[in-house]
């Protein structure tokens, strides 16, 4: 392993928190109606924001866009992110999370799982998403289950 200096290990750890806390909010602003204005602030300009069959949105304004109408898809989430794997690299920084999150879309209670890959970048001294992508394992109504009916 390469050496490294003790402040160069501590701001690793520094930004690592800093990552965790921006997915956190992400999942805070999620869970709150699905808040595009806060959503879309934790992304770059160019940002791109990729949900699988959700659609892929590019730029903070297409990102905040998509968002502003997914409450009235989804009327209630809560978005539990688990077993990150940050690796920073200076000013860029890689990030995978699975996802297990519970819903409901239109009248319907639902299961939904899936993993993020994320890259962020550093601008003066806060993180931000470049790139969110969430590829899903499943979308799948509660009294189905993902055995019974995988996706809906």
């Amino acid at each position: 392993m390469e050496y490294q200096s003790i402040e160069r290990r501590l701001q690793i750890l520094e930004d690592v928190e800093q990552i965790k806390k921006l997915k956190a909010r992400y999942c805070a602003y999620c869970d709150n109606n699905y808040d595009a204005d806060g959503i879309a602030s934790l992304f770059t300009q160019d940002g791109v924001w990729d949900g699988d069959m959700r659609g892929r949105y590019e730029g903070q304004e297409a990102i905040r866009r998509f968002f502003k109408g997914a409450s009235q898809r989804v009327t209630f989430a809560i978005h539990n992110v688990t077993n990150p794997i940050i690796e920073v690299d200076a000013e860029t920084a890689h990030g995978s999370w699975y996802l297990f999150q519970t819903c409901t879309e239109g009248e319907k209670a639902k299961w939904v799982s899936g993993r993020y890959e994320e890259d962020y970048i550093k601008v003066n001294r806060h993180w931000y998403f470049k790139n969110l992508s969430v590829r899903f394992s499943f979308w799948t109504p509660y009294d189905q289950g993902w055995v019974k009916e995988r996706y809906t």
